[in-house]
């Protein structure tokens, strides 16, 4: 049975959440404190974790920057009263799949998950390459010509997205579903603003822009 840890602290939540999620077939674990969220993730029986923001001892954040940089892969879905866009960057920087901000409907959250877990995880050892632009999916690692590039976890995911569809015209809204994997405001450029970030580590003229479409990888 499919597993999901849920990391909140206000029981009326976590059990709201819990008994719907069960109630929907997956099996639950709630922990309230950011430390045991972090122990219990790193276990790695949890197929996806729903992570509040506001915990005792660790924050969400802290957390998901702990998990991401000891390795782990499994699919995290902020759960936060925070809506500011400053804090829904720093949790997708952080590595966040998604976030959803509370208060929330169950149905809109119970999708969220249900496409989260369709997501393929990475297998050890693949690598995507186009020219001398190669990623190495599961150590996150991103060279150029050889030479290391430090990459954000939204920067990495945004470059994947590229390598993968080298030559095709991506269009923004592709890019914020398969990236983002939320519903931005249409007028957000937060697109364009980690294209620019990619330009300047991977070379200015390998992403295009195609007016009016979106953005084409050149390699």
């Amino acid at each position: 049975m499919t597993k999901i840890l849920i990391v909140e602290d206000e029981p009326r939540i976590a059990s709201f959440v819990s008994r719907g999620l069960e109630a929907a077939g997956y099996e639950t674990v709630v922990v309230e404190d950011g430390a045991d969220a972090l122990a219990a993730a790193l276990r790695g029986d949890a197929d996806l974790v729903l992570l509040d923001v506001g915990l005792p001892t660790m924050d969400g954040f802290e957390v998901l920057r702990e998990l991401r940089s000891r390795g782990s892969v499994v699919p995290v879905i902020m759960l936060t009263a925070r809506s500011s866009t400053r804090d829904t960057v720093e949790g997708l920087d952080a590595g966040a799949n998604d976030y959803v901000p509370k208060p929330f409907v169950f149905e809109e959250l119970l999708a969220r998950v249900r496409s989260r877990l369709r997501e393929t995880v990475p297998q050890p050892g693949v690598a995507i390459s186009h020219g001398d632009v190669v990623l190495d999916i599961l150590a996150r690692r991103a060279t150029v010509a050889g030479r290391e590039v430090d990459l954000s976890a939204r920067e990495f995911a945004l470059a994947e997205q590229f390598l993968r569809n080298p030559g095709r015209v991506l269009s923004r809204e592709l890019l914020l579903s398969r990236v983002w994997g939320m519903d931005f405001d249409p007028g957000s450029n937060v697109v364009d603003v980690y294209v620019r970030y990619l330009r300047k580590k991977l070379g200015a003229d390998r992403i295009e822009t195609v007016r009016g479409a979106g953005y084409r990888f050149k390699g």
